[in-house]
């Protein structure tokens, strides 16, 4: 459980972004949460250096629908990196493990089948409150968080040599 706040990073350690196109899919489920953790990531993707016009942002019904939208945007636009944005809170069924555990291996099957990564941003929380916390509230935003290693992974996939390090 994230106990400091998610949205600090050091600028001067991420690759610039301006040569990088990114993917956000977005879950309309918990829209009070979802728009949040969006704008955080779209303003700091923007502010690592990418340009407004190379973020391209579709909605999905659900954080179930997450895998597919991915899927599908791999598919027609061409793209360094993709954030999977969605909420998912405990209610007083199973619907909550079913969804959480689907997304979440859909979205690892993503990164092993295409060769663009997907960065999780789904945030399986227990209360409305600590989604709250972590979509712009007092533990910051994760949509900031999932940016920044959208930026490096986007980094890491166009090397272009296997003597180049990033990150180190």
């Amino acid at each position: 459980m994230a106990t400091t706040n998610l949205s600090y990073y050091d600028k001067a350690s991420i690759p610039n972004a301006k040569s990088f196109r990114f993917g956000i899919v977005v879950s309309e489920w918990n829209p009070e949460i979802t728009k949040n953790l969006h704008q955080g990531a779209v303003d700091t993707l923007i502010d690592c250096g990418a340009l407004a016009e190379n973020i391209v942002s579709w909605e999905v019904p659900g954080s179930f629908e997450l895998v597919y939208g991915c899927k599908k945007m791999i598919q027609t636009e061409k793209l360094d990196a993709v954030i999977a944005i969605g909420n998912v809170i405990q209610g007083e069924t199973k619907h909550f493990d079913f969804v959480c555990e689907g997304v979440t291996q859909g979205i690892v099957d993503l990164n092993i089948a295409q060769d663009v990564p997907v960065i999780f941003c789904v945030l399986t929380d227990n209360t409305k409150q600590q989604s709250i916390d972590r979509s712009g509230g007092k533990l910051g935003n994760k949509g900031i968080e999932c940016a920044v290693a959208a930026v490096k992974m986007a980094a890491l996939k166009n090397i272009k040599s296997t003597k180049t390090t990033v990150g180190f």
